[in-house]
C-alpha cells in the first residue's frame, strides 16, 4: 500500500497503458456521452476531428480505472476534487494511451493526525507521446499506521 509518506513531491510515476479501440469508443460514447460524432462514423468524419474519437470522459474513466488497479494502491480516504481539467488533443481507434501520475503537493491534516492531503498531476499521453489530457487530481489519503517498536513499551 502506497501512503501519505510515500509520495515525493515532483517525483513522476508510470501507471500503464491501455489499448483503445473503435468498439470501446462507441460502445462508451452510445451510453454514457451519446454525441452522434462519438460513435457515428459519417458524423464523425464531419466532425471537427474528421473521424472517430473518444469522448473526454471517457478518457477520464479510463484514467480513474488505471489509476485504482495500479498496484501497489494508494491508501485513499476520499476524493477531494479534479481541477484544470484539459483535453489537448482527440483520442482515436488504435492509440495505445499511457498514463502517468505525478505528485505536485502535498500536506498533512491539520485537524487529524492519520492523514494528509496529496495532490497529482494526471497526464495520459498516445504512443506517440502527444499529450491527450491533463488535470489536478486531489485525494485524502490515509498516513503509514504506526509500527510500535520496544522504545515505544514501557517497562
Amino acid at each position: 500500500m502506497k501512503y501519505f509518506e510515500d509520495f515525493v513531491v515532483d517525483e513522476i510515476e508510470p501507471i500503464g497503458e491501455y489499448p483503445l479501440s473503435r468498439e470501446e469508443i462507441i460502445a462508451y460514447s452510445k451510453r454514457w456521452a451519446p454525441q452522434d460524432f462519438h460513435f457515428g462514423p459519417a458524423a464523425a468524419d464531419r466532425s471537427v476531428f474528421a473521424g472517430l474519437t473518444a469522448a473526454g470522459i471517457h478518457l477520464m474513466t479510463i484514467t480513474v480505472r488505471q489509476l485504482v488497479l495500479h498496484q501497489p494502491g494508494v491508501a485513499v480516504l476520499a476524493g477531494l476534487g479534479w481541477d484544470e481539467v484539459r483535453f489537448l488533443a482527440p483520442a482515436r481507434p488504435g492509440d495505445t494511451l499511457t498514463i502517468f501520475r505525478q505528485c505536485i503537493d502535498r500536506r498533512p491534516s491539520e485537524s487529524k493526525t492519520d492523514r494528509g492531503i496529496v495532490k497529482y498531476r494526471i497526464m495520459l499521453d498516445n504512443q506517440e507521446g502527444e499529450p491527450l489530457l491533463r488535470y489536478i487530481d486531489t485525494q485524502l489519503v490515509r498516513r503509514r499506521p504506526h509500527q510500535f517498536s520496544e522504545s515505544d513499551t514501557v517497562s
